[in-house]
């Protein structure tokens, strides 16, 4: 689980480096998310709160056949700023979910346990069962 969130958190961080385009970083390259494969295009930008969505016909001759040429406008909040909000979010989740397996982790190795491993069970612990013989033993006393 920390190898993974390790990954996780640094991933998200780079996405919002990516996003708010910090140091070398730009998100009008497609080289980094898709390594050249394909075009880069947030779902945020289409899908976010209030925007309105125009297809734009003709396509022009540099755009791709299995992708539509669009023209977003009217958005609340522009699409990099939600992207950078839940990467956010994702890295809290992350961070929060270590802290509760720490605890649990603590918790599970703070139990008390209850077998001695030297003298066997312990007075106030484990009570072995009970014989269900109907035989008493009574003591055997031997001459001399």
């Amino acid at each position: 689980y920390a190898v993974w969130l390790v990954l996780w958190v640094t991933w998200n961080v780079f996405v919002i480096c990516f996003y708010l385009e910090a140091g070398d970083l730009s998100k009008e390259t497609d080289l980094i998310l898709t390594f050249n494969i394909s075009m880069h295009r947030s779902w945020w930008m289409e899908n976010g709160p209030g925007c309105t969505v125009t297809s734009v016909t003709p396509a022009p001759d540099w755009a791709p056949e299995d992708h539509r040429y669009i023209t977003v406008s009217g958005c609340f909040l522009e699409y990099q700023y939600i992207e950078v909000a839940h990467s956010s979010l994702q890295i809290f989740l992350a961070l929060a979910g270590f802290i509760y397996a720490c605890y649990v982790v603590k918790c599970i190795t703070e139990e008390e346990d209850s077998f001695d491993f030297i003298g066997g069970f312990d007075s106030y612990g484990y009570q072995g069962p009970q014989k269900t013989s109907h035989l008493q033993l009574q003591p055997m006393y031997m001459s001399k």
